[in-house]
């Protein structure tokens, strides 16, 4: 699933591939997927966008909060949790789709849910969107004010909190998700299980810095190389604890790596230089 690093760039790519071209039709819930959220009646959004023209993408920090990517249309807000792909004119389109949108020189773009994802669409100034998208803004880890002392602030009260749980849940981060998670805290030596009232003060450091410069890194390398552009290529960060990696040793000890389920996903982590203490 997309996370932060790839909501940046689809939003530069949207930038600059779609921005200017005009909405010519909407197809949305083609294919009815369990875990495809649409706002109101899907139904609904070729009228809300039909004839708008892509005026910008931001990457989930703008109007919203989380792992999503926000594309602007005139006066109309998609906030689009899944991947998307663009298809110039002439390409084969998928099969099957949650959202597909045509634009006014018959080029496409389309949204197929993995997992789950949200495919909303709102006008731009409605109460929805406030009610729904702007209770629990939070600054990006990209951010300058993101600094330590905020940092501090997320943790507090949330001490007993393992470290998956502290950094991956209830968006206390946004779009900082169960993905990014694993090479964040390989980078800052902790074990996703290791609780946070056991950390020292060296070590929440390391954990800050870790966020940072590892989603930074993330953005910089055009996304992860388990996740997809907008032209459907592969990212070019190439992930150290993941479902590709897992058979590798581990790039610092070359010990065996482990994956466990654990809170609702699959970690991974390197017993030698993440103990679980």
């Amino acid at each position: 699933m997309i996370e932060l690093p790839e909501t940046y760039v689809l939003a530069h790519q949207i930038n600059r591939t779609l921005a200017g071209k005009v909405i010519r039709k909407v197809t949305a819930n083609a294919s009815p997927h369990k875990f495809a959220w649409y706002s109101g009646d899907p139904m609904n959004y070729d009228k809300l966008l039909n004839g708008r023209k892509i005026t910008g993408a931001n990457p989930g920090t703008e109007y919203t909060c989380g792992a999503s990517t926000e594309i602007l249309a005139e006066d109309t807000l998609m906030v689009i949790s899944t991947p998307i792909k663009y298809h110039p004119k002439g390409e084969k389109l998928p099969k099957k789709h949650q959202l597909l949108i045509e634009f006014d020189d018959f080029s496409h773009m389309s949204c197929t849910v993995q997992m789950w994802g949200a495919m909303l669409c709102y006008p731009l100034e409605g109460e929805s969107l406030a009610e729904e998208y702007k209770v629990n803004r939070c600054l990006s880890p990209l951010s300058e004010a993101f600094d330590y002392s905020y940092f501090e602030r997320l943790l507090e009260g949330h001490e007993n909190l393992s470290a998956k749980a502290f950094l991956a849940t209830e968006q206390r981060i946004p779009g900082l998700g169960n993905g990014i998670l694993q090479d964040i805290l390989f980078h800052a030596c902790i074990h996703p299980k290791r609780r946070m009232n056991t950390l020292s003060e060296r070590e929440k450091r390391r954990m800050f810095h870790a966020v940072k410069d590892t989603i930074d890194t993330m953005v910089t390398q055009g996304g992860r190389d388990t996740e997809r552009s907008l032209f459907g290529c592969p990212g070019g960060y190439q992930t150290i604890l993941s479902k590709k990696t897992i058979n590798k040793p581990c790039p610092v000890c070359e010990g065996a790596l482990v994956r466990e389920a654990y809170l609702g996903g699959n970690i991974y982590y390197c017993p030698t230089c993440q103990p679980c203490e």
